[in-house]
């Protein structure tokens, strides 16, 4: 094996490795994963939130076996196919060994890897954008047609995997434009493509079609909720948080379009990037949103410098990967759950200065939002299950919770291998048994919930008491109560047809 085939291998393993130890025991699954885990019992072109891509990868783990191992899996594979692309990357634009070790490095060592721990479709999105502008490098270099092909195809299966990456295409169209590259739009390969990718998302069009375009309804949720919170220098400022160690990097790629001859044919790339970030800081998009636009340009970046850094300079080349891994280490230490949440709670300083107790409601609390989604579920869990075995009639029983972060939750980590828990509350508005008569119900309420007694069930079961609440004090979900409803007067059934007509989106 050479040593560029070991080096590769070395930084595989070390992600592997980095995946699954970058957590605190403390911390449990996020909400989001639970979400995506259910997805994968309910197959389908298109859910509220998310296309169809992530349920096929939650398919495969329930295969496997639904653990965590198998969860945290993925995310870290689409993360290395990341990785191995920024490799053929720098391969492609002539880079040597420094090159190879300085992108790998800075791979490793950024935001990925944050994202990379959590199942959500982040990753995979990363992974697709980052396909994209290597099989566009690919045709800039060639001129053979089956590199629209492989762009296609990335875009079409990115597609069903996050509608984000739209934004992509949206700076890509007018960059080919304003570039020598225009002339892609004239080769008829480039269409064809383009119908290849058509045909790709065409289930997911059709299921958005079929059911009222339920992502319309997400987005607005989504700006009214979320993003109107979302103050656009932060966003910026993000940006160079993400990358801090390797922004020179980045920095050195940009430059280089403009005075390395050998890359000015890629400035296509400069302009792509430039009129994306822009769209996403106008529309006052999550910081994260644009993380896929950085790895092709840590290729860049790294085979430039290398140029740099000639022999003369070798000492160069060592101090910035040495440059890297020091500024990792207070991005590994703020950016990843390795504290405890009591020790976070008496140190918020560094995590308030650079406003990561800020959640999505504006407002800054006691853990990071991220961390504070990852408490208290399997407290949540244990309760339910402790109601849930003490009813005889389990097969007339629902578990009906107020979000979809309970309702997965206890279904992930109940002991109960059916015990079904839904809620009104995103894609599981559809999964809702109404095909046997309910009798029974465990009711699972946030801690604002208006009603503590119950005021509203108690005239329709003839038993209606509180059982438990999350204690977890750094849970968000703390004060969540359960109830038992138990031995139904009325049809429940009904009623709760009537609010699913109410509170579905179409």
């Amino acid at each position: 094996m050479s040593k560029k085939a070991l080096i590769l291998c070395f930084f595989i393993l070390l992600k592997f490795v980095l995946q699954y130890t970058i957590s605190a025991p403390e911390y449990e699954l996020h909400r989001d994963e639970f979400l995506h885990m259910d997805q994968g019992k309910h197959l389908a072109w298109g859910y509220l939130s998310v296309p169809p891509f992530t349920s096929w990868t939650s398919y495969l783990i329930l295969l496997l076996g639904k653990s965590v191992f198998w969860v945290k899996f993925f995310p870290a594979l689409f993360g290395i196919f990341t990785l191995v692309i920024v490799w053929k990357a720098i391969e492609d634009l002539g880079g040597n060994l420094f090159a190879f070790i300085l992108g790998a490095t800075a791979v490793t060592c950024s935001v990925i890897l944050r994202i990379n721990m959590l199942y959500q479709p982040n990753s995979a999105d990363i992974l697709f954008w980052t396909l994209v502008y290597y099989a566009l490098l690919k045709y800039i270099n060639s001129e053979n047609n089956k590199w629209p092909y492989l762009m296609a195809i990335a875009l079409g299966f990115g597609f069903l995997n996050k509608y984000n990456i739209m934004f992509l295409i949206l700076g890509l169209l007018p960059a080919l434009l304003l570039t020598n590259n225009r002339k892609i739009f004239i080769n008829k390969h480039l269409y064809l493509a383009l119908g290849l990718a058509l045909l790709i998302v065409s289930p997911n069009l059709i299921w958005q079609y079929q059911n009222h375009f339920p992502v319309i309804h997400h987005m607005k949720l989504l700006s009214k909720t979320q993003l109107v919170n979302v103050n656009r220098l932060d966003f910026i400022k993000e940006q160079f948080l993400f990358f801090m160690g390797s922004i020179f990097i980045l920095l050195a790629a940009f430059l280089s379009f403009f005075i390395y001859e050998p890359f000015r044919k890629y400035r296509v790339f400069f302009w792509s990037f430039v009129f994306t970030l822009s769209l996403f800081t106008y529309l006052r998009a999550k910081g994260y949103y644009a993380i896929g636009l950085y790895p092709i340009f840590l290729a860049f970046g790294s085979v430039y410098l290398e140029r740099v850094f000639t022999a003369r300079f070798t000492w160069l080349r060592y101090a910035t990967v040495l440059f890297i891994l020091l500024l990792f280490i207070p991005l590994l230490r703020l950016g990843f759950p390795l504290e405890s949440p009591a020790d976070i709670k008496k140190h918020p300083e560094k995590y308030k200065a650079l406003g990561l107790l800020r959640w999505e409601d504006g407002k800054d609390h006691e853990l990071p939002q991220d961390y504070a989604d990852m408490q208290g579920w399997k407290e949540l869990a244990e309760k339910v299950d402790a109601d849930y075995e003490k009813i005889s009639d389990k097969k007339h029983t629902v578990v009906l919770c107020d979000n979809y972060g309970q309702a997965g939750a206890i279904n992930f980590y109940s002991r109960f291998k059916n015990i079904g828990a839904v809620t009104m509350n995103a894609d599981y508005i559809d999964w809702i048994p109404l095909d046997e008569e309910i009798k029974n119900v465990i009711l699972v309420q946030n801690a604002d919930d208006d009603d503590k007694e119950r005021k509203k069930e108690q005239p329709l079961f003839r038993k209606v008491a509180l059982t438990g609440k999350i204690e977890n004090q750094y849970a968000r979900e703390r004060g969540t109560s359960i109830y038992i409803l138990l031995d139904a007067k009325v049809s429940i059934n009904k009623i709760l047809e009537g609010d699913i007509r109410e509170n579905r989106w179409d």
